[in-house]
């Protein structure tokens, strides 16, 4: 089924500013909260394509490209911007937006308990993959080697010695958050924050693991594929979901961002989806026609060139070019006209060209038209 458009499911104009987003994203992330409407399936794919279409609008980057390419420039190996998001993610990134509402963050309605806690994110990763046109023209699968933080095996992440545990953080009793009140002119004040010493956990680990040092993490490498979709251009940028790094202690990994370079073709150029071929002609083959081969993506094919072709002709061949990024077809291939001009005659070749110069076919149009009106004129007086 077609993805719904961004814009339409948070309600708002393309010219909407980021408070605007925000402003729209939060009424319906309160809409449709899992804690307002428990059990309810269609109420929380709603919640989920809300913060979908959050995650790419409230990013300047990420809504540049949605509003040149749609939702095929979101896309990547694992789903793009914001496709397959989990409920973990979704408080993950945005659980402050619905902090000042009393919402918790897996449910706990009311807010305040454990649940409320934030979960870990880890950080993304950004590669670079070049592609040559062949690739780009039809989609490539391509394996990469991305040197990143993996979860600890010797304490399976938790940053814990095997055995060991984690105990309640004194600091905060095991809720993630310290509350302090502050007496003001306008009375006491009541303010929450993170708790300093278990930075929201709610425990502490009791022995560290040796291995990753309590970290949770070590460097480690993972082969990735990455599917990209046929189309794609310099500068974009594709995101695998849960590729980038591992966060400490637990929680949910960072994603790979990949963005796309074009290898230079020896021979045609890229204009949008179109290519672009300079074919230079002889004077000879330029006036008197000629089959010429030329280069296509995959292979080079015959053209014919009409006798009497003109510099700056353009010929076209249709969906010789690349495939548009969002399905809308293909470009073509557009054949610029050259003609070459040799710079050095012999002899023999002088007295050839001595002979085209006193030829009226080889006479510029214009001069051909005013040679007839002079000759009208005599006749004329004569």
């Amino acid at each position: 089924m077609a993805k719904r458009d961004y814009y339409e499911i948070l309600e708002v104009s393309k010219n909407a500013t980021k408070e605007e987003i925000k402003k729209a994203y939060r009424k319906k992330a309160i809409q449709f909260h899992p804690d307002k409407n428990p059990g309810n399936k269609e109420a929380e794919e709603k919640f989920k394509e809300a913060a979908e279409a959050y995650e790419v609008l409230s990013n300047d980057d990420k809504r540049r490209k949605y509003d040149q390419f749609g939702h095929a420039g979101m896309s990547g190996g694992g789903g793009g911007y914001g496709g397959g998001m989990t409920m973990e993610d979704i408080f993950s990134s945005f659980g402050d937006i619905f902090s000042d509402f009393g919402f918790g963050g897996f449910g706990g309605f009311g807010g305040g308990s454990r649940s409320s806690r934030r979960v870990r994110k880890g950080s993304n990763i950004r590669v670079k993959v070049k592609l040559n046109l062949s690739e780009i023209a039809n989609g490539v699968e391509k394996k990469i080697k991305v040197k990143k933080d993996i979860p600890c095996d010797a304490c399976s992440g938790t940053g814990a010695e095997h055995g060991s545990g984690h105990s309640e953080c004194h600091t905060c009793r095991g809720s993630g958050r310290v509350t302090r009140i502050q007496n003001t002119i306008l009375g006491q004040m009541q303010t929450a924050s993170t708790c300093p010493t278990c930075q929201g956990e709610g425990k502490i680990i009791t022995r560290k693991c040796k291995v990753c040092n309590g970290e949770g993490v070590v460097k480690g490498e993972e082969i990735i594929k990455l599917n990209i979709p046929p189309g794609v251009a310099e500068g974009m940028q594709l995101a695998v979901s849960g590729k980038g790094n591992a966060p400490r202690m637990g929680g949910v990994n960072g994603d790979l961002l990949v963005v796309i370079e074009e290898e230079e073709h020896p021979e045609l150029i890229r204009d949008g989806n179109d290519l672009i071929y300079n074919l230079y002609l002889s004077v000879p083959d330029a006036a008197l026609g000629e089959a010429v081969e030329i280069p296509t993506i995959e292979n080079r094919v015959k053209i014919k060139i009409e006798p009497g072709t003109q510099p700056g002709k353009i010929l076209r061949l249709k969906g010789k070019g690349l495939p548009d990024v969002n399905g809308y077809g293909k470009g073509d291939l557009l054949v610029n006209i050259n003609v070459w001009i040799p710079k050095n005659l012999t002899k023999d070749e002088k007295k050839i060209f001595e002979k085209f110069k006193e030829s009226i076919s080889f006479k510029p149009e214009t001069d051909r038209r005013d040679q007839g009106f002079f000759e009208r004129m005599r006749n004329m007086f004569d």
